[in-house]
């Protein structure tokens, strides 16, 4: 019809004004279980492309899988945390926004990468050939609730928000039975605005807010000073190290101890609602 071809023609003037091959229009992400994006292809065959991200390049299907760029802090401070030698389990891999960084610039030795989006899989191991890692990860497709890995990883994942709950007993059952690790577990913690008194008398309170809203939240310091003025983190914080000090007892019939070691803001995810990210060291109590 002469409608489509009206059509065809502009989108090739707008690929053509942008220097591109092929032309999408972007919709809202679907909530559903893999967070599906809503994407036209306007113009080309395929919806695949690349993204460097940190000297990672990335491979994905935009009408597949969505990339999330608000997690970059995160994705840079993993990649600087010391992991040579390590077994990493990454249960909520995507198309590896965490498993790259820690296969390419942390050195661990093997990452077991869980995923259950089938189209985020075929991303991920595209990306490990692209980057030349593969042979040093095992993808495993479906729920990782079935996961059938036990005592093998040295540090574990939990990248899912807004909860990671669900993953948190199979956390525990892949972590080194005798010699424990680190669990960086991801979850939205709502924090209570300031009242406003409180933020015209310029209180160290309001003054933090402040900060978050001119500053990155990957800032160490920022982020220091952040956790001591929201006592909301810090229990969060604290309940989290207390279920899973007894999920790990529990399953291994003996105390285990935790230690939070770091909470991390990654983004505001919504009005009073943080993306956060705790380090928690859990390690076997000794005889």
């Amino acid at each position: 019809p002469a409608c489509c071809l009206a059509g065809s023609a502009l989108w090739h003037t707008v690929a053509s004004a942008l220097g591109a091959r092929r032309v999408a229009r972007r919709g809202r992400v679907l909530a559903d279980g893999t967070r599906t994006p809503r994407v036209t292809l306007l113009l080309g065959q395929h919806g695949w492309v690349q993204h460097v991200d940190n000297g990672i390049r990335y491979t994905f299907d935009v009408t597949k899988c969505m990339f999330s760029a608000g997690n970059i802090t995160e994705k840079l401070r993993v990649a600087s945390l010391p992991c040579s030698g390590e077994v990493v389990v990454d249960l909520y891999a995507g198309i590896g926004y965490f498993t790259l960084p820690f296969l390419v610039h942390a050195g661990a030795a093997f990452v077991h990468a869980c995923e259950w989006n089938g189209h985020a899989a075929e991303a991920l191991h595209r990306t490990l050939l692209l980057n030349g890692v593969r042979d040093r990860c095992r993808i495993h497709a479906g729920d990782n609730r079935q996961l059938q890995l036990r005592d093998v990883a040295d540090r574990v994942i939990l990248g899912l928000i807004p909860s990671s709950e669900q993953g948190w007993p199979v956390a525990c059952r892949v972590l080194k039975k005798d010699t424990g690790g680190v669990l960086h577990i991801h979850h939205n913690v709502e924090t209570p605005p300031v009242p406003a008194l409180q933020a015209e008398q310029g209180s160290p309170e309001a003054a933090g807010c402040a900060g978050e809203a001119q500053h990155p939240a990957g800032d160490g310091g920022h982020e220091a000073l952040g956790a001591r003025r929201r006592p909301e983190w810090r229990r969060w914080a604290e309940a989290t190290a207390t279920r899973i000090r007894e999920l790990l007892a529990g399953l291994h019939g003996r105390p285990w101890h935790t230690s939070i070691l770091h909470i991390e803001a990654v983004k505001s995810y919504a009005p009073h609602v943080h993306h956060l990210v705790l380090d928690l060291e859990c390690r076997p109590a000794p005889p």
